[in-house]
């Protein structure tokens, strides 16, 4: 058994990871930490966990947590992570970071898009991103690991088969992208008041969300050329989901069925992508709960264009899930280990 310590276990984040770590095989939730809630039962906060055995919530101290842990999940702010993490480290722990603090290489991009200082350019250089599907061979071992965002994991299980391909313009890629509220944090905020987003829907930061240099930047590595994203989140009146419409430019007469095989090459064996018949759109719906991702290709003829769907959880696949599929990385253990194999319905 590892010891696993949570900061942020107040958050969504935060207790999705504890959902999905009390079933895991080798792991203790030894440690859960909150700046806002020290002394605290999490049972007080979430009544719904309160019958599992859990500890207290405890003060963030670095040292104390390099101690008593094996690894350390940050459920933060952007900002913290960049500042707690290097203490971590330093003192030997192995932390996943689910915070966007670490998933640029450049400390001058993050400082653009998220309009704050960066994490030290020597953790940035040695952090993983943990894509999983794309790079597990690097996750395995690493002592640092990026967390994707929520909607760059939707977009980037999308879209990499067909960067690698040079099928496409990659300065032509279009993707429009829908997400729950849970998204949003625990925060209370107008923006996800009931009376505002019931009944509604809505496009928010357009041209400028921080998600957009991490789609474009691992599309570019993967690619072997520098890819443009034209990328546009939209808030839905639901609680969970992610559903990713993705258009981009064929620079050369390609067949739906060549693309299909294109995605059934590029996933083969990996468990959490699931590649759907040609002409089925996925639902939000089809992966809740999970850590799946559903994706479907379409290539439009009379246009030139190729279409991909992609559906997550944005908790599970768009965080929590994605998270302890890098730490089985880390540590050795199948992809799966611990997590749910079946989604919730309806």
């Amino acid at each position: 058994m590892i010891r696993v310590g949570i900061v942020g276990a107040t958050g969504y984040s935060g207790v999705e990871l504890i959902r999905l770590l009390a079933g895991h095989p080798h792991v203790q939730v030894a440690n859960l930490y909150s700046s806002s809630a020290e002394g605290e039962a999490l049972g007080s906060v979430f009544p719904h966990v309160q019958h599992y055995p859990l500890p207290h919530l405890s003060a963030i101290d670095a040292e104390r947590m390099s101690a008593d842990n094996d690894v350390v999940f940050l459920a933060t702010p952007a900002g913290v992570s960049a500042e707690l993490s290097p203490q971590l480290l330093k003192r030997g722990a192995r932390v996943i970071d689910l915070s966007g603090d670490f998933r640029l290489a450049s400390g001058e991009l993050y400082r653009r898009w998220y309009k704050r200082e960066p994490a030290p350019g020597e953790w940035l250089n040695r952090a993983v991103y943990g894509l999983a599907e794309w790079n597990a061979e690097q996750v395995t071992g690493a002592q640092l690991v990026a967390n994707p965002g929520c909607y760059p994991t939707a977009a980037l299980l999308a879209l990499i088969p067909l960067a690698q391909s040079g099928w496409v313009n990659p300065r032509s890629w279009i993707v429009d992208a829908k997400s729950g509220v849970s998204g949003a944090g625990r925060g209370v905020s107008q923006g996800v008041h009931f009376s505002e987003i019931n009944e509604s829907i809505h496009a928010y930061k357009v041209a400028q969300h921080q998600h957009t240099p991490e789609i474009e930047q691992e599309l570019s590595r993967k690619g072997g050329v520098e890819h443009v994203v034209q990328f546009t989140p939209h808030l839905v009146p639901m609680t969970r989901g992610i559903l990713v419409t993705a258009y981009g430019q064929l620079e050369r007469a390609v067949r739906a069925d060549d693309v299909h095989q294109l995605y059934r090459s590029a996933y083969e064996g990996k468990p959490f992508v699931r590649l759907r018949k040609p002409g089925s759109h996925p639902r939000t719906k089809e992966v809740y709960g999970s850590n799946y991702c559903d994706i479907s290709v379409h290539v439009d003829e009379r246009t030139g264009r190729v279409i991909v769907l992609s559906v997550i959880d944005n908790m599970v696949k768009g965080a929590a899930g994605q998270a302890v599929q890098n730490m089985n990385l880390m540590f050795g253990w199948p992809d799966a280990t611990g997590l749910p194999l079946v989604p919730l319905f309806p």
